[in-house]
């Protein structure tokens, strides 16, 4: 059974750094598509970033150069590097597979931006 395990969330002000981990358990991410998603308050989850198997990365429109995905497929572990946090960045932040496993979403990881 996969188990997807974020961290990294917390509150910082505008402007921040954040770097989120997830850790990817009882699966292989080598040669499997990653991204971070993310769901705002009283919103949809929207996909964020992706990076793929060969480490090509692409990201949302409102990222605008602010994030940086990676991963470590020896660990299976998918990072994301945030910077320059606005205020409407605030969201539970997940990790998955892209498409994504839809019986394996993690508890996520807040993130909390003040203004």
């Amino acid at each position: 059974q996969v188990q997807l395990v974020e961290s990294g969330g917390g509150l910082v002000p505008a402007g921040g750094s954040l770097r989120l981990s997830c850790k990817v358990q009882g699966a292989s991410i080598s040669g499997i598509h990653m991204a971070w998603y993310r769901q705002r308050p009283g919103a949809e989850r929207e996909w964020v970033a992706r990076i793929s198997s060969g480490r090509n990365t692409y990201y949302a429109d409102f990222v605008e150069g602010r994030f940086t995905i990676s991963r470590d497929n020896a660990k299976d572990t998918v990072d994301l590097q945030m910077t320059s946090l606005k205020d409407n960045d605030s969201a539970v932040y997940y990790c998955n597979k892209l498409p994504p496993w839809t019986s394996y979403w993690g508890q996520g990881t807040q993130v909390s931006v003040s203004s």
